[in-house]
């Protein structure tokens, strides 16, 4: 099974891609979509793009999205929401089944620790794939996590 795991954000999208058979992970690729230097509107436009291109490229039997958790900064707030949003219509749009996954559930699939910080996150991802997650930034580290939460 093929997951996509989604780690929503403002300006950056932390996207990875894993393969489960049986109780065996596999690495297949994890990156970023980067909308910084645009408007909130032509960045929901890529947004819909590149989820929409990933879909085309990996074919993922289903899809991991973080849930967004309260946020002092109620601007930031909205705008994640509004890509999570573009997001979901993406992917349901091509008739990917979204599971929805909190950071906590996230962080508890990967290291048993609801609370782990974000290194614990990206040092249990690269054992349980077998790679270097030392290149990676959080956004894709986490979206990793967020594939492996997914497939539960």
């Amino acid at each position: 099974m093929i997951i996509l795991g989604i780690d929503p954000g403002t300006t950056r999208i932390g996207y990875g891609v894993v393969k489960k058979t049986g109780n065996e992970y596999k690495f297949i690729d994890a990156g970023l979509i980067n909308t910084k230097n645009k408007n909130q509107s032509d960045r929901l436009i890529e947004i819909n793009k590149e989820i929409v291109s990933l879909v085309n490229k990996f074919n993922p039997e289903k899809a991991g999205v973080e849930k967004l958790f309260f946020s002092k900064n109620k601007k930031t707030a909205l705008t994640v929401s509004e890509a999570r949003g573009v997001i979901i219509y993406s992917l349901t749009k091509k008739s990917i089944p979204i599971i929805n996954i909190s950071p906590n559930k996230a962080k508890i699939s990967v290291t048993g620790n609801g609370n782990a910080s974000k290194d614990a996150v990206a040092k249990m991802v690269g054992y349980i794939l077998n790679i270097k997650t030392d290149k990676y930034i959080d956004d894709t580290t986490d979206a990793l996590a967020i594939a492996i939460a997914a497939s539960d």
